[in-house]
């Protein structure tokens, strides 16, 4: 990570928030695969975007479980995680390659991106359908075995997130797991900022377009230069 340099990334393609707001404000856009959310048309929409802006495209990849938003663990096995992983990031790569652009690093999303923290099976499988995609994450087993392949990680962090002892996210039903006001999330950024090389702002939740202006707006007035990963 440059010292004055950080992405702010967020996921888009989720048909839960403002796609096009969000991506004047990102430096990378997580996009969903069809797997937890979006379609096809959907996932062009937000490519084309990000061309247009200069902003990076990640593949984000899930449990085949939209019912659920990809949140609830499941346990796949290692041959169908990886399959159904290489399908969404294929997928993706093709509507990236139209719009004009290309796949620059994969991204787990929801319970697929805890679980690879410590699934090393899950997170195998993973890595083997996407190829040599850059990882954007946490540390875990995921970074460990990417690591163990020259693979790039990227680590990122959540503004609007508390954090335990432990470094991992609080449960979102413990106190202090999340942050509300933009304020409160923007000076979070800036404090993450000095130890990840990207800033995770949620998509999918109230005001995420103000905390990602918010966010921004203190990155930059702190000294920090965003750029995409």
């Amino acid at each position: 990570m440059s010292a004055h340099r950080v992405d702010l990334n967020a996921d888009l393609g989720e048909e839960v928030t403002d796609d096009a707001a969000l991506l004047a404000v990102v430096t990378s856009a997580n996009v969903a695969c069809g797997y937890h959310a979006g379609s096809a048309a959907i996932m062009r929409a937000v490519c084309d975007g990000a061309v247009e802006r200069g902003v990076a495209v990640g593949a984000q990849v899930s449990y085949a479980d939209r019912p659920n938003f990809g949140r609830v663990p499941v346990d796949v096995a290692y041959e169908v995680l990886r399959e159904q992983v290489a399908h969404q990031v294929g997928v993706l790569a093709e509507i990236a390659a139209a719009a004009g652009t290309q796949v620059a690093y994969l991204k787990p999303h929801g319970a697929l991106y805890h679980r690879v923290l410590d699934d090393e099976e899950q997170a195998a499988a993973v890595l083997a359908g996407s190829g040599t995609l850059p990882v954007l994450g946490m540390p875990g087993v995921l970074f460990d075995q990417a690591a163990s392949l020259g693979r790039a990680c990227r680590r990122e962090g959540f503004p609007d997130r508390g954090y335990g002892v432990d470094g991992r996210l609080l449960p979102r039903g413990e106190p202090g797991a999340l942050l509300g006001s933009s304020a409160q999330i923007a000076a979070h950024a800036v404090e993450l900022a000095r130890s990840v090389d990207s800033v995770c702002v949620h998509g999918d939740t109230p005001g995420a377009v103000a905390h990602a202006r918010a966010v921004r707006t203190a990155l930059e007035s702190a000294g920090w230069v965003l750029a995409p990963l």
